[in-house]
């Protein structure tokens, strides 16, 4: 996009996606034939380790995801989607930028040009709309707690995210090809045929990336915070009457120290604070770039150097990186899972019975054994200490469940 808006004067108009050599959606170097070297090299230092954290930070959320009992849900199903588009992210649009940034031309034929041209904006396209996907999905939870989603929908919903992204991003490989942008030197570079077609581009992937799907966003947490603000006026009102209900429920059901419909809200909750904070990661990371970009494309007089574009692309990288991070921090049992995985595979201390379907971990230095299996009633962890009595929990994954 910046590369359109370096070019518009002669009406061939540059768009990729990041700097002098395309950045997503335009070229933005005034000078196509020269670049600052110092800050070429911290700009491959940066993309990196963005693409190091992405790469192992959506794997093992993958991993993870697919090695927990939770992965059916559907709020796993939508993590595990938004964690592939931000691999492809990872993959398709920073891997490329960074190898073009260290031979500072395009080394390929026309074909590999309009291709990877292509992919960096699938990725973009996809990530965003999984995670608008998954936010309307929490609102959906929190404001109508009885309804039921077919699971079917969830994936013709998905399926058509990924449809969208695609045919979006198809624009890409009639506007790019491999052209001369000097004597002799050749580089992937965009062209519009009207004087227009830079603004109208620039704005119609503003739209579709970023602004739209933003105000769905603030809607759907509109919709949030007003229903558990209406519960929590609820609640407060309900308090004492709640409390006599819940001694009763002790005195008949000694065995039943915690309220199941507590612990549902409470995961909810959890999830909604989870998306919340991906959609406010997404915010952060793709405003300053979006804003740059309008800013340029609309404003003759806006400033024209590098820097601003390169720090605006690369803050819009951090986004592909940071999600993972996120999920492992407000569902710790996905960490936990990962590395009860990673034990069982390099056999330290841990061991699967097959035929029983249950794992077993075993403490050094202590004679407890905590075992979790499934029962008639549901999995439950027992705990065997060393007298030899048996006593019997709920699982922790209730209090963690999405």
């Amino acid at each position: 996009m910046e590369e359109v808006l370096r070019a518009a004067e002669s009406g061939a108009q540059n768009v990729s996606w990041t700097r002098e050599n395309g950045s997503m959606l335009g070229n933005i170097s005034a000078n196509p034939l020269k670049r600052n070297e110092d800050v070429a090299k911290v700009e491959v230092t940066v993309l990196v380790l963005v693409l190091l954290l992405a790469l192992t930070g959506n794997a093992c959320v993958l991993w993870a995801v697919s090695a927990t009992k939770r992965h059916q849900s559907r709020m796993y199903y939508f993590m595990k989607h938004l964690s592939i588009a931000d691999l492809v992210v990872a993959v398709f649009q920073v891997l490329p930028q960074l190898i073009w940034d260290i031979t500072f031309r395009f080394y390929g034929p026309d074909l590999l040009c309009r291709t990877v041209k292509y992919l960096q904006v699938v990725g973009m396209f996809a990530s965003t709309y999984m995670l608008v996907l998954m936010s309307v999905d929490r609102c959906v939870a929190i404001c109508q707690p009885l309804r039921t989603v077919d699971k079917s929908i969830d994936r013709f919903c998905v399926l058509f995210s990924w449809a969208l992204s695609l045919i979006f991003s198809s624009p890409q490989v009639y506007i790019f090809s491999l052209r001369e942008v000097g004597d002799g030197v050749y580089d992937c570079w965009g062209d519009f045929v009207q004087p227009w077609g830079a603004k109208a581009y620039i704005t119609w992937m503003s739209v579709s990336i970023y602004i739209l799907p933003v105000v769905i966003l603030s809607v759907c947490y509109g919709l949030v915070c007003f229903k558990l603000w209406q519960n929590l006026n609820l609640k407060t009102k309900r308090g004492p009457l709640r409390a006599f209900v819940s001694r009763a429920s002790r005195d008949a059901h000694p065995l039943s120290g915690v309220s199941s419909v507590r612990l549902v809200s409470k995961a909810k909750i959890r999830t909604v604070k989870m998306t919340f904070v991906v959609v406010l990661a997404y915010v952060v990371c793709w405003t300053p770039f979006f804003f740059v970009q309008m800013w340029s494309a609309w404003d003759p007089a806006a400033p024209r150097e590098d820097m601003a574009f390169i720090i605006a692309m690369l803050l819009a990288s951090l986004n592909s990186c940071c999600n993972p991070w996120i999920y492992m921090f407000f569902a710790g049992h996905l960490f936990h899972d990962l590395m009860h995985r990673l034990c069982c595979g390099c056999g330290c201390g841990c061991r699967r019975n097959p035929t029983e379907k249950h794992c077993r971990r075993r403490h050094r230095g202590t004679s407890s054994t905590y075992i979790i299996r499934n029962t008639n009633h549901g999995p439950s962890l027992a705990h065997t200490s060393s007298t030899g009595v048996q006593d019997t929990e709920e699982p922790a994954e209730s209090h963690s469940s999405f």
